[in-house]
């Protein structure tokens, strides 16, 4: 399955941003996805996941309660939701899939490409 990333860009602390991963290739509905961010100088790590019907997913307890994964398999695409944003959220941010549902790097095994998230006043 290919993965596309995109909806980064430059926000002001506490505005909001959608990112979306559209997938092709595969059937979507097989695999779970998981967000994955990597800000300057530091380890990857994981934000959200969600399961392949989008009835569960988990959240890094840094960004539970402010964003939100959900999908679409209709449209092949996985959302996140980014609210209340803090400048320690600037990273780029990655979409996985997997026919599993993890939450390390290592257990997902597509990868998109990033997209640049700035959180700055």
């Amino acid at each position: 399955v290919q993965l596309q990333a995109s909806g980064g860009g430059l926000v002001h602390p506490g505005g909001s941003l959608r990112l979306s991963c559209a997938a092709s290739g595969r059937t979507f509905s097989n695999y779970a996805v998981g967000w994955f961010r990597q800000p300057p100088g530091k380890e990857r790590e994981f934000v959200a996941a969600i399961n392949r019907n989008g009835g569960s997913s988990y959240y890094a307890d840094s960004v539970k309660g402010r964003f939100t994964i959900s999908r679409d398999n209709a449209k092949n695409t996985v959302y996140l939701q980014m609210n209340s944003l803090k400048p320690e959220d600037t990273a780029v941010y990655y979409c996985a899939a997997d026919l599993g549902y993890g939450y390390r790097p290592n257990e997902f095994y597509y990868w998109g490409q990033g997209t640049l998230v700035t959180v700055s006043s």
